[in-house]
């Protein structure tokens, strides 16, 4: 049912295009650039309706409802995207097995031995003079 509301929309899309690019502009020579369009004017008599203005409004209305239709059953099959949580973040690594975890002196933890220990070899801060 959508593939063939799709094949639909894109060909009303072409017609649409193709119909549009073939009309003439209102007062499209030289002197309407300049404000003398004659009996063309912008709210000067039409003129009967030609088989491309009669084509453009049916592809234009067409369009629409092609577009309101996909609207409508893409919201039907989807949902919100605000509703779909993110996907998991994967589990970190495990550390091999054996060693010892490595504690860094920026955790609170002395580099050379367990929490509340000091290394041997650490040296002393000396005073100030």
């Amino acid at each position: 049912m959508i593939f063939l509301l799709y094949i639909v929309h894109i060909v009303v899309c072409l017609v649409l295009i193709m119909v549009v690019l073939l009309q003439s502009g209102k007062a499209a020579d030289l002197a309407g650039a300049f404000g003398g369009g004659g009996s063309q004017t912008a709210l000067g008599s039409r003129g009967a309706a030609t088989l491309l203005t009669k084509a453009t409004t049916t592809a234009a209305i067409l369009f629409m409802l092609t577009s309101l239709g996909l609207a409508i059953l893409g919201s039907r099959r989807a949902g919100s995207v605000l509703e779909i949580a993110p996907p998991e973040a994967p589990a970190a690594a495990p550390a091999p097995t054996g060693a010892a975890p490595a504690v860094s002196p920026a955790a609170g933890a002395p580099a050379g031995g367990a929490a509340g220990q000091t290394p041997a070899t650490a040296p002393s801060p000396e005073p100030k003079k």
